[in-house]
């Protein structure tokens, strides 16, 4: 009697603390704190995410990955290596400065200059020299032609800061954006709140806590009692039925754009062998995992880009699910199963993400079919992401969110200018030939050459295969209905709350 009475008591205290909370506030809940909220460096899923919500880029893209206005204008090319850009006036940051010619200036300067140490510093290395002839207007002066400038200026890729923002700048990050920052608990919380002087539409709801809630099930949970109003993407896949079943949640469910990948590390005297890597590839039952883990809210991917992309191809080397093709590449690279059954063991990081968890141990199975003991060791996420940029792994997996939809992916990822921490170089694959057709797809003006030279890269990565592009996963939310006009996107960014509404 005591127990049940108990039971009741919890139920009765969790009931009331969810109604004491905050009702103009959206819960947000996330797997893991964001590792840094200064848009110049921060490079982890959860970071672009709230800072696309806080920042603005020059330019901003559409759905269909076309460049639109943003801080700018409007721009033009008067020649291959000059980029004009003439700004908005009456912009405003969070702090009441108005946005100049010289916060433009500042922001790419301070990552070229080292001013603050930026994995994106390489994605400005055609920069020349930039020059403000005006408050409103900003001049790139480009060493050779640079068809990715544009990718690299715009929202989501990059935020433009104040002028003088220097390397702590991540403690209170103020920008231009819809949202503004109020506070940040590192594994706890990050509050963010409506911006009433948004040069662009002001968002309807007042404030967001993304709360950090790393146990999926404890997600589920949180949304089922009401003291939680949305996740996105992190939920277990088997729940979603009786999620959609709660007469107070609503599930959103759209194709998605972000790549489960599984990455390797080159400098591994064991993986730094190509039949090794087409081997792990040919032992994993990707349509398996993404049947029984995912629930069938994904599709098995072929490149980084996405398939809607027009330089997309899935035209190149495969290595499809082959136990059997698997045993004969280690066998040719000299790994011969031991008595014990083992070629060799190697190390898998993860994150303490459930669903990464989950991925590195189904891994783990399929691997030990073929005689390979892949031993995991699971981080919180922020010494996980550390370890990642300083190239302090022999395997791991991760998501490419919103980055992999344009093409410039390709030499972020995988140019021999782009080892970490400069770019996401992050395995030290080099190809002298990949850097080589790149290098000419990001200066020709010709479509349909860099159409065939973004088709030849794809096929070399399918062979090499410095990592694995496993599926394109669904964006799903799941939201409380007093959360409305909820449109997921793509990539599974937060954008939706610029134009979603809270009903009190």
């Amino acid at each position: 009697m005591r127990k049940v009475f108990a039971l009741i008591l919890l139920a009765v205290l969790a009931g009331c603390h969810a109604a004491q909370r905050d009702r103009g506030t959206v819960v947000f809940l996330i797997e893991s704190s964001p590792a840094n909220l200064d848009p110049r460096i921060g490079t982890d899923g959860q970071s672009e995410h709230i800072d696309e919500l806080m920042f603005d880029g020059l330019v901003a893209r559409d759905a269909s990955f076309h460049f639109t206005p943003a801080l700018a204008e409007r721009w033009e090319r008067p020649d291959p290596r000059t980029l004009v850009f003439h700004l908005r006036s009456g912009v405003h940051f969070h702090d009441g400065r108005e946005l100049t010619a010289r916060d433009v200036l500042w922001t790419v300067n301070s990552m070229r200059t080292g001013a603050v140490i930026s994995p994106k510093a390489a994605a400005y290395a055609a920069v020349d020299t930039l020059e403000a002839p005006d408050y409103w207007t900003v001049v790139f002066h480009l060493k050779h032609a640079d068809n990715f400038l544009l990718t690299n200026l715009s929202t989501g890729a990059i935020g433009i800061v104040p002028d003088g923002s220097g390397r702590e700048f991540w403690r209170h990050p103020v920008g231009t954006g819809p949202f503004r920052f109020v506070s940040q608990q590192t594994d706890q919380d990050v509050v963010i709140e409506r911006n009433p002087r948004s040069w662009s539409s002001a968002p309807k709801i007042d404030r967001v806590r993304f709360t950090v809630v790393p146990d999926a099930i404890t997600q589920s949970l949180e949304l089922e009692k009401g003291s939680g109003d949305v996740a996105v993407n992190s939920l277990p896949m088997d729940s979603l039925p009786a999620l959609a079943g709660r007469p107070n949640l609503a599930v959103e469910d759209a194709g998605g754009t972000q790549v489960q990948y599984l990455a390797f590390n080159l400098r591994d005297p064991l993986l730094k062998d190509v039949r090794v890597r087409q081997a792990i590839a040919c032992a994993i039952d990707r349509n398996l995992i993404i049947k029984t883990l995912i629930g069938g809210h994904a599709q098995a991917a072929l490149s980084l880009l996405p398939t809607s992309h027009w330089a997309w191809t899935g035209d190149g080397p495969r290595y499809d699910y082959d136990p059997a093709r698997a045993q004969r590449l280690l066998d040719e690279a000299g790994h011969r199963r031991g008595n014990d059954g083992l070629r060799f063991h190697v190390t898998m990081k993860t994150s303490n993400v459930e669903d990464v968890r989950l991925l590195a141990a189904v891994l783990q199975q399929q691997l030990a079919t073929i005689g390979i003991a892949l031993d995991l060791r699971s981080y919180e996420f922020a010494t996980f992401y550390s370890d990642v940029t300083r190239g302090a792994f022999q395997m791991y997996s991760l998501r490419w969110i919103g980055g992999n939809e344009q093409p410039d992916i390709f030499s972020y990822a995988f140019s021999t200018a782009n080892f970490s921490p400069k770019g996401a170089n992050r395995g030290h694959y080099s190809n002298a030939r990949l850097d080589a057709i790149l290098d000419d797809a990001s200066q020709s003006e010709d479509a349909a050459k860099r159409r065939a030279d973004y088709v030849e890269a794809q096929q070399i990565l399918a062979g090499d295969l410095p990592s694995i592009n496993l599926w394109y996963r669904d964006t799903i939310v799941v939201h409380n209905r007093r959360l409305t006009n909820v449109v997921p996107t793509p990539s599974g960014s937060y954008a939706f709350l610029e134009t979603a509404e809270l009903a009190r």
